[in-house]
């Protein structure tokens, strides 16, 4: 067994028995490498069928090709196709740069509240109508408890201290020093009533393994991951006010690979283009605990 095949039998093993454990289960979509890795991933698991819907939280602040990627891929891969927002925070402006808000403030705004209430159902969701590609207000309101989500341990501090099945209390609001043990391939899936779960597929993954993984499935990315002729590309995509590209000559998926191998980046943090990290002390665990992903 090849070192990408240990980690897709083991990302395909927790996908399945998270379905097989959580009744109401989405998967988020940032629509960056990670959680597309994710979502072919699940396409494998279920044999090109994604048995649960798809939840985006959509800032209104994202780089436009990353929504037109978002669409076109929902459509081509039938993909049950969910957008969530914060309307109050976009129409009073609690936002960054053009509001009242910092970085963080916004992040709050837009990624952690609209995150946890529309995964609760209290706010509305909008779900993609395949027949003409838009979006309509989704009558089902039903909270998502199970909640699979792409990061990794190796990109950023304070992802490092979850587990594959990761509890959170009623209020999305995570415990960091309360994290049941996971030993030997065991994992904890019983959970009380009440606790929403943090499904972790790609823990254990490297941004290397990730790309390999890429090319050797031959997985659609956002052309933004490469070099378009400016010198620079992305490494992390998030809002386009807090996301910055690094120097790169990188214009395909072998030349990032590369660059990757022979250490250009090895002094260079993945998310080191992601401004929030730096007002949040250099971490997200302070924007975590309250639920942000």
């Amino acid at each position: 067994m090849t070192h990408l095949e240990y980690l897709e039998n083991k990302s395909i093993h927790i996908l399945r028995e998270a379905y097989n454990r959580f009744g109401s289960l989405c998967m988020l979509w940032s629509i960056g490498k990670d959680s597309t890795v994710m979502l072919a991933l699940a396409r494998k698991a279920f044999f090109g069928h994604v048995p649960f819907p798809l939840i985006h939280i959509d800032t209104h602040y994202k780089i436009p090709e990353m929504i037109l990627y978002r669409d076109k891929l929902a459509r081509e891969w039938n993909l049950d196709m969910i957008y969530g927002e914060n309307k109050k925070a976009l129409d009073e402006k609690l936002t960054f740069p053009d509001g009242k808000a910092s970085r963080l403030e916004c992040c709050r705004n837009l990624k952690t509240l609209a995150l946890k209430y529309t995964l609760s159902g209290e706010w509305p969701r909008y779900r993609m109508d395949h027949a003409t590609g838009s979006y309509r207000i989704d009558g089902n309101k039903e909270p998502f408890t199970g909640v699979i989500v792409g990061i990794r341990a190796d990109e950023e501090g304070s992802r490092s201290k979850e587990r594959y099945f990761s509890p959170r209390d009623v209020n999305n609001d995570w415990d960091v020093a309360d994290q049941p043990p996971e030993f030997w391939g065991q994992y904890k899936t019983d959970f009380k009533p009440g606790t929403h779960i943090r499904i972790h597929p790609l823990l254990d993954w490297t941004e290397l393994d990730v790309w390999e993984y890429i090319r050797q499935e031959n997985i659609p990315v956002v052309d933004l991951y490469f070099n378009r002729g400016d010198g620079k590309r992305y490494r992390s995509l998030g809002c386009w006010p807090c996301t910055f590209p690094v120097e790169s000559d990188a214009k395909n998926l072998d030349e990032v690979i590369e660059e990757l191998k022979t250490g250009k980046f090895s002094d260079i943090a993945e998310r080191s283009g992601r401004a929030q990290d730096k007002e949040d002390g250099g971490g997200l665990e302070e924007l975590r605990k309250d639920g942000y992903m």
